[in-house]
């Protein structure tokens, strides 16, 4: 008979057995795709989309905060048809880290490949990303993407689930011109240099009325900046239908009220421009030169901004160009003004992103150590990354980043935060952005943050080159901004304020003329005192208009385009 030392030994070693058998049990998802989907291997990132709700498809549920559905993600190379691929707990998820914390139940799936090509930078760098395909970086509505239709399925702590990737999404059918929405698209030659391949700018072209009946007129221009989007934000041609109700025959009404100003002589005639340029990372470029996404800040106004100019007569002049838009937008539009002094006239960046990168949000780049957590000595408090209209938050920075993490690695989910890391960011060793933080921790990277500093921090750039900046840009930055910004993106715009009004101080000068905003209580996307049922545009076109005829030079058409 063993001696009771050895049966209490194999009792615990029978237990640990069992406890590491019930640790490993987890779903699998066995994912295939036919030849009649893709009839060669493909890369990308592998991602199933679990709901519990049991109607419509999961791969358009997944978002942020409390409403999300849940999604796990791999990347797959050399993926060939019929070839099954495993995701088990291994894969990381997002809300849940891993699917052993998934629990039994009956759930609505759906997979999704997003997917990858190479391309072959002119840095030397081969990588491989995410071709956009007139989406806007959307990785589940994506032409070429390919998806499984949605199944309700039972699982449970060890099934596995077979899934097909059968279809296939579908190109998208380019909207036609109409009589006031014109639409331009060129090869960028700068951006083709850069990425190895073809790459395309873009831009939507508002007419004013009478444009085509009279060939000689010339108009100044106001540029729009903003996230990838297909109209100009409720200019709608018709009258609302009869089934429109609530918010959304408001809205009409909103949008057909500025189609009857545009074209009743009601506000100037302008042009009004909608840039268009998606990249392999966002659904914009922030419109700057960057290390990851190339010099989409030159192929803008050196490539695009003449060709429309050209093609739709424009002044063509620094004093009738402005430049405007909300949220990156924003960012973009005092970025663009400050990185290209002299060639726009005037700048209104509404609720932009981080200006001043001491208050990135709720994150001090140069002074804390995680992104994530405030720390102290014993305690970790989360870091929101936004809040709602009664204070509850939204979102912690970290689980925000994490859902980033399971749908793209190396900075590849088309995500915010890994469209930060790519425009303010180097470019790692590996080609793919170098991160401020660590996504699994959080942990700042003081070298990242001093690129950032450097290159993009605003106020810091003005800060260091106000003497050669100041006398171009008098009179042209514009920033209106809620006091109760969802994203906690007032901070940082107050730093800039304080500085720009520091420049009113004897020996600090030139004093800088522009003008900040900041509405009470208002939430993201603050734009300024818009009356109620007054449309973006109509409002502010007015103020361009005047804005441009001050900083006209002596003898500029000042007449033939006024309303």
């Amino acid at each position: 008979m063993p001696h009771a030392a050895t049966m209490c030994a194999m009792r615990f070693a029978v237990c640990f057995v069992l406890l590491a058998g019930s640790l490993a049990a987890a779903p699998d998802f066995e994912v295939r795709f036919p030849s009649s989907a893709a009839p060669s291997s493909v890369d990308g990132r592998l991602l199933v989309a679990v709901s519990k709700n049991l109607e419509g498809e999961p791969r358009l549920q997944i978002g942020f905060g409390l409403s999300t559905q849940q999604v796990f993600g791999m990347d797959v190379d050399d993926w060939k048809p019929g070839e099954p691929v495993h995701l088990d707990h291994a894969v990381l998820g997002s809300p849940l880290r891993s699917l052993r914390d998934l629990p039994p139940g009956t759930y609505n799936i759906q997979a999704v490949l997003n997917v990858y090509e190479t391309f072959h930078r002119a840095d030397g760098h081969a990588v491989k990303l995410h071709m956009d395909q007139g989406e806007g970086q959307q990785w589940n509505v994506s032409p070429g993407n390919l998806y499984s239709k949605p199944q309700r399925v039972e699982i449970g702590a060890d099934t596995q689930t077979a899934i097909n990737l059968t279809e296939v999404i579908p190109p998208i059918t380019p909207p036609k011109d109409t009589k006031y929405v014109r639409r331009v698209s060129i090869e960028s030659k700068l951006l083709t240099k850069f990425w190895g391949r073809p790459m395309r700018v873009s831009a939507l072209v508002l007419v004013p009325e009478g444009f085509d009946e009279h060939p000689q007129q010339r108009y100044p221009i106001a540029f729009m900046q903003g996230h990838f989007g297909g109209d100009f934000f409720r200019f709608r041609e018709t009258p609302p239908t009869p089934d429109l109700k609530g918010g959304a025959r408001h809205s009409a009404e909103i949008a057909y009220q500025f189609y009857q100003d545009w074209t009743s002589g009601r506000l100037p005639r302008m042009l009004i421009v909608v840039t268009q340029h998606p990249t392999p990372y966002y659904d914009d470029s922030y419109g700057v030169n960057t290390a990851n996404m190339g010099p989409y800040g030159d192929a803008l106004t050196e490539e695009l901004y003449p060709v429309v100019e050209r093609e739709f007569r424009a002044i063509g002049e620094p004093w009738a160009r402005v430049v405007f838009g909300g949220s990156t937008g924003g960012w973009m539009t005092l970025a663009q003004q400050i990185f290209y002094p002299d060639y726009f006239g005037g700048a209104w960046g509404f609720c932009p992103d981080p200006v001043d990168f001491h208050a990135f949000q709720l994150v001090n780049v140069y002074a804390d150590k995680n992104a994530y957590y405030d720390e102290g000595p014993f305690a970790r408090i989360p870091k929101p990354l936004g809040r709602l209209p009664n204070d509850h938050v939204l979102a912690t920075m970290e689980q925000f980043s994490l859902q980033e993490a399971a749908l793209g690695t190396r900075g590849r989910s088309g995500g915010q935060m890994d469209a930060f890391h790519a425009t303010f960011g180097p470019a790692g060793q590996d080609g793919y952005p170098a991160k401020l933080w660590d996504s699994e921790t959080g942990v700042i990277d003081p070298e990242v943050a001093k690129y950032w500093e450097e290159h993009f921090d605003l106020t810091a750039l003005l800060q260091k080159d106000w003497e050669r900046l100041g006398p171009k840009l008098i009179g042209k930055l514009h920033v209106t901004m809620g006091t109760k910004d969802t994203f906690y993106l007032d901070a940082a715009s107050h730093r800039l304020e304080t500085f720009l009004e520091s420049t009113k101080l004897p020996g600090k000068g030139p004093y800088y003329g522009g003008s900040f905003e900041f509405g009470n209580n208002e939430p993201h996307c603050y734009a300024g005192k818009v009356p109620d049922g007054v449309n973006l545009f109509a409002y502010y076109l007015p103020i361009f208009a005047a804005h441009m005829r001050s900083m006209a030079p002596k003898g500029a058409d000042l007449d033939s385009w006024r309303n």
